[in-house]
C-alpha cells in the first residue's frame, strides 16, 4: 500500500520531437498521452489518481528523439509496474498511421518517475 501523506505525485508526457508534427498535433498528442495514463492509473491506483486530482494534476512534458528510445523508456515503467500509455496516431492528418507519437505516464510518484525521466529535457 502507498503511503499517500507522505509523497508527491505527477504525471509525465513524452513528446517524440524528431517527427515533423505541427504545433496542434504536439498539444494533441500530449492530450492523448495524458488521458490514456491517466485511465490506465485509475484501473488499479485509484487512490494515487485522486490524490493527483487533489493536488493539482501535476504534469511534466519532456521531448525524447526516436521511437526505440520511447519504446524502451515504456518497457521499463512496464517492468517497474508503473501505469503508462503509448500512443500510436490514427494516420488522418500528418503522420502515417501507427506512428508512435507520445508516451504517458502516471499519475504517480514523483520520485520514481525522476528515475526513469531524469535525464530527458523539457520540450
Amino acid at each position: 500500500m502507498i503511503d499517500m501523506d507522505e509523497l508527491e505525485f505527477k504525471q509525465v508526457i513524452i513528446i517524440r520531437k524528431d517527427l515533423d508534427m505541427g504545433t496542434g498535433k504536439i498539444v494533441a498528442q500530449g492530450a492523448h498521452a495524458s488521458l490514456m495514463s491517466y485511465l490506465e492509473t485509475i484501473k488499479e491506483h485509484k487512490d494515487v489518481a485522486d490524490k493527483w486530482l487533489k493536488e493539482g494534476e501535476k504534469k511534466i512534458v519532456l521531448k525524447i528523439d526516436d521511437e526505440e528510445k520511447m519504446r524502451r523508456l515504456a518497457e521499463a515503467f512496464k517492468y517497474k509496474g508503473i501505469p503508462h500509455a503509448l500512443v500510436s496516431d490514427a494516420g488522418l492528418t500528418q503522420l502515417p498511421r501507427g506512428t508512435m507519437t507520445a508516451l504517458g505516464i502516471g499519475p504517480w510518484r514523483s520520485k520514481d518517475l525522476d528515475l526513469l525521466t531524469g535525464a530527458l529535457k523539457l520540450l
